[in-house]
Order: C-alpha cells, then structure tokens, then sequence
C-alpha cells in the first residue's frame, strides 16, 4: 500500500495466491487497512457498475460533512480510475492521480472524504465494485466537468468518451469553485 500525492488517497495491492483452482485475495480487511492508512472505513453501501469501453463516469464528490469515502476495486476488465483534489485550501488542490486497476492485478484505491472520483472503462464489459461510507444521498452528490481542460484529465482516446447527461453539464472546476460548491480542506 502506498499513498499518493493526494492526501488521504491510497493505492493498494493485495497479496492474491493462485493455486489450481483459480486466484484468491483480500479485497477488504479492515484492521490491516487501518494499519496502512490511519483511516477507518465503515462501509454503509457498496455499488457496483457495469461499463461499456470509453464509458466515462465522475468526476464525483460528496457533501463534507459527511462526505463519502470510496474503496474502489475493478473486478472485471480494466479502468483508468481518476481521483481529483477538490477540498479548497488543500496543498494539493486540483490535481489529478490516476491508477490502472482491473482483473489482473486486483490493485484497489481508497480515497477519503471530499476527494472526487471518476473512471474510464477501459474493456467492454467492466466491472467496477465501491464500498462507500455513508448511503447515496442524490441531494449530497455533485460532480465537476470530466472533461474540463483545466483538469488536464489524460483521458484515453482510443473511442470517443460516454458519459451521461448529468456528466456533461456537471460545472467546471473553476465554476464549482466560484460557487462555493466545493469541500474545504480540514487537514
């Protein structure tokens, strides 16, 4: 497990044995997740999402408080996962990590509250779980522009990006933050 560049988000790679039968791994173990990241996940939902390939989702955030933590996992297919620094005042506000996960490597992300996230579908057909930590309230949920150029997201380009009608009109990040809809950072 390592963390990012972003604060509170983490990239973590399971220990997965192989034996005849298959592959098994650790998706989620809370008391070694703790010890990694001095962070408790109490997971309130999981969601899980099936993606055709360019199928663009987020960038997705939260109301802080409560915010919404997310454990992310692609457990069919590939994604290019996204996690941008929203919480005005944070150091490392506006930038963008991404990470590869899929099928083969089982590699998870974890970001905490107020960090905003997106995925690419990289593979027909991709499934994507997230355990979250606190239940999708529509009223709570906002998003900023994926494709906004300030952002500077290296979206893959191989098909032209699908993103819902929600997606599209989402703000930019600068629109977002003229509008005070954004997280502040409570480092």
């Amino acid at each position: 497990m390592r963390e990012l560049s972003i604060a509170g988000a983490f990239v973590l790679d399971p220990i997965v044995r192989p034996d005849e039968r298959g592959e098994f791994f650790e998706l989620f173990k809370g008391s070694a997740f703790r010890a990694a990241t001095g962070h408790e996940l109490v997971v309130a939902q999981t969601n899980v999402s099936v993606n055709r390939v360019g199928a663009v989702r987020g960038i997705h955030y939260a109301d802080v408080p409560p915010g919404q933590a997310k454990l992310v996992a692609c457990l069919h297919g590939a994604v290019l996962d996204v996690i941008v620094d929203l919480r005005v005042g944070s150091p490392t506000f506006g930038v963008v990590e991404t990470v590869r996960l899929d099928d083969e490597g089982h590699r998870t992300v974890y970001l905490t509250e107020g960090l905003g996230h997106g995925f690419c579908a990289l593979t027909d057909g991709a499934v994507v779980a997230y355990h979250v930590s606190s239940e999708y309230n529509p009223s709570a949920e906002h998003g900023v522009d994926p494709l906004d150029p300030d952002l500077a997201i290296d979206w893959p380009s191989e098909v032209p990006p699908i993103l819902s009608e929600k997606d599209t009109a989402a703000p930019s990040l600068a629109e977002a933050l003229a509008a005070g809809a954004l997280p502040r950072w409570h480092g």
